[in-house]
């Protein structure tokens, strides 16, 4: 199975509005809840692509309950979150239907105490054996010491299990010191670890400071890939217009499955850009058409070369 790991789970809630306009009244036309937070929302895409999942983190009070209510049913993902005293926080995207344009309203989450982030340490220690894979993501909920992906991924790395992280700041800066097999920056997210606004530059930069691959996130314009084995740039068709939460998220999941499966980076990153444009065309935040996913893997372009033997 693969092991997705969301410290700050979350209930999202999206709005859909006419037209989004500040200071004034809307009328709601539609509200989705659904489970959330960056690693709940990659399981639920590997899981859509075949994969048994397990999601652990945190999760409490009555907005937690929601989330393991609604993650229940869920086909092919297993529950192993972590309960703790706080509740778990909600997001909140408000998309304007006239221009595609999203709002994203996020709170920061439980205050976690040295025994719940004691208890969860041990949890994921015991899930370990058993994953292909971890994925580690997103933000830290208040309490959480900074330097906790870093000694995540030395713990996975230490039991022989590859390790994703996608997260930002100086939980990311700390984390790729550990050398996690890959990191997942979004543009911005780069700059902040790197100081340089420059993708190739920027991204070669991340990986010497540890990470042994480096998939860089740039929106529309794809993904910038350095790896051991080469480097390489994939781009969508076109630009996608719609919802782009959890189009990072999907993302993760392509470049996950793919290296639990085996395959060969470009094809890794092709079906990485193809879920993300998906998942962007959406009407719900998260969700991706199987069909159109297809038909977007088939026109993705990848360019670059593999490493020297």
């Amino acid at each position: 199975m693969i092991l997705t790991v969301t410290l700050n789970t979350a209930l999202d809630i999206t709005y859909r509005v006419r037209s989004l306009r500040p200071h004034a009244s809307h009328r709601v036309s539609e509200v989705t809840e659904r489970p959330g937070g960056k690693g709940v929302n990659v399981a639920r895409v590997l899981a859509a692509l075949g994969h048994e999942v397990t999601v652990t983190g945190f999760t409490g009070g009555a907005t937690g309950r929601v989330v393991r209510e609604r993650l229940a049913s869920v086909p092919g993902v297993v529950d192993a979150l972590v309960p703790v005293s706080g509740a778990t926080r909600r997001t909140i995207a408000v998309v304007d239907s006239q221009t595609g344009d999203t709002t994203q309203l996020n709170e920061p989450g439980p205050t976690v105490t040295p025994t719940e982030w004691s208890a969860f340490q041990d949890a994921y220690e015991d899930l370990l054996p058993s994953a292909s894979a971890v994925a580690l993501c997103g933000s830290l909920p208040p309490g959480v010491p900074v330097g906790a992906y870093a000694g995540l991924v030395r713990t996975a790395r230490a039991a022989g299990v590859p390790v994703l992280l996608d997260t930002s700041g100086e939980a990311l800066r700390r984390g790729v010191a550990a050398r996690p097999d890959i990191i997942k920056p979004n543009a911005d997210e780069l700059a902040e670890l790197t100081g340089s606004h420059e993708p190739l530059r920027a991204t070669q930069d991340a990986r010497r400071r540890g990470a042994v691959a480096v998939v860089a996130s740039l929106g529309p314009e794809g993904l910038l890939a350095i790896t051991r084995d080469g480097r390489w740039r994939a781009t969508p068709p076109a630009s996608v217009r719609g919802n782009p939460t959890g189009a990072g998220d999907s993302v993760v999941a392509g470049l996950l499955s793919g290296l639990v499966e085996h395959l060969p980076w470009p094809d890794r990153l092709i079906r990485a850009v193809a879920l993300s444009a998906a998942t962007v065309a959406a009407p719900v935040a998260g969700e991706f058409d199987p069909g159109h996913y297809q038909e977007l893997r088939a026109r993705v372009t990848v360019t670059g070369e593999a490493s020297a033997a």
